[in-house]
């Protein structure tokens, strides 16, 4: 079954088709009254900008619409008379199964993208001198990007495993307190109706999109920290009180890693995002969601900086950019 992304309602089917593949019909949600899904007709560059922009309804289409099938109304004439129950039981659970196998699949070629990626950009930050001048590039180089890949992967791993862990621990204590309530079942949204472990790590590399964009810009196009032949780039301001200039001090680029802005609060939001929408739980269980994510991500990192650098300053460059 499909969810309506304004409200969240379970439905039946988005749309519906006739006898030309071109020729459809959006179904309007009984709840809200509006299209359940208006993606449907979007194209993938729209998805990817919104998807970008973070909005919720791009969310709700890829992680839960995407691959479920139409309403066919040329097939109502020629559907069998008297077919049992059972059988549109059984189809309807085997396309769930195979939607499930493919989303699975799905998260592999996004992650092993976005893996790679990121790798490159984790191996640029640590080997600038390389990035600007790649005649420097030799054996040891492909075997540090090797090695930063491999960390990349584990560090990966073990921050999925320790949101997927949190998430199952919160979502049963929103259960618990959902039931205190007296809530009724019907009370229950399609997201909660719906939800799969494979969506857990669907909705963190769906926001890794925003995040992972932009390091990409700022990889392959690096700012330049000073005027040609002068000092570093500052704000010119009005104001002489030291307060004020303190602060908009923080913003000079000889003291803002954009870098790490854009991973570490950025990212984090990106994600909490993505988990606030697959979850559909309070804010607050989201946050205890990421900063488990985070703290298992980060004593990875840690065991790892001395394998991916033998220099210690590498190993804590390392460490400062391994938040997600």
């Amino acid at each position: 079954m499909a969810i309506c992304i304004s409200c969240a309602r379970s439905l039946p089917h988005l749309y519906t088709v006739y006898e030309s593949a071109y020729n459809l019909r959006l179904e309007q949600c009984s709840k809200c009254l509006t299209f359940a899904d208006p993606y449907v007709e979007h194209d993938t560059l729209t998805l990817l900008l919104d998807l970008i922009l973070l909005k919720r309804g791009v969310y709700l289409h890829l992680l839960y619409n995407r691959g479920t099938e139409p309403r066919k109304a040329y097939e109502k004439a020629n559907a069998p008379a008297g077919r049992p129950k059972d059988a549109a039981t059984v189809d309807t659970a085997r396309q769930a199964l195979a939607r499930e196998k493919a989303r699975w699949l799905h998260i592999l070629k996004i992650g092993g993208g976005l893996l790679l990626v990121d790798a490159f950009i984790r191996w640029a930050q640590l080997s600038p001198q390389v990035v600007a001048d790649l005649s420097q590039w030799s054996t040891d180089t492909n075997r540090i990007f090797l090695r930063i890949l491999v960390a990349c992967l584990i560090e990966t791993v073990a921050f999925h495993t320790g949101v997927i862990l949190a998430s199952y621990t919160v979502l049963a204590l929103s259960d618990w307190i959902r039931s205190g309530k007296a809530s009724r079942p019907n009370e229950v949204s399609g997201i909660r109706q719906q939800f799969k472990v494979s969506h857990i790590p669907l909705a963190i590399l769906y926001s890794s999109f925003t995040k992972t964009f932009l390091l990409f810009l700022l990889t392959i196009w690096r700012p330049s920290l000073s005027l040609p032949g002068k000092g570093p780039y500052r704000f010119d301001t009005p104001y002489e009180n030291p307060w004020i200039l303190s602060a908009l001090e923080i913003w000079d680029e000889d003291k803002l890693d954009r870098e790490w802005v854009v991973r570490n609060v950025l990212g984090g939001l990106a994600t909490g995002f993505g988990l606030r929408v697959v979850l559909d739980c309070h804010p607050i269980f989201t946050t205890i969601v990421i900063l488990v994510g985070w703290a298992v991500k980060t004593a990875v990192a840690e065991l790892l900086k001395d394998w991916v650098g033998a220099d210690p300053q590498i190993g804590e460059v390392w460490l400062a950019y391994s938040i997600p």
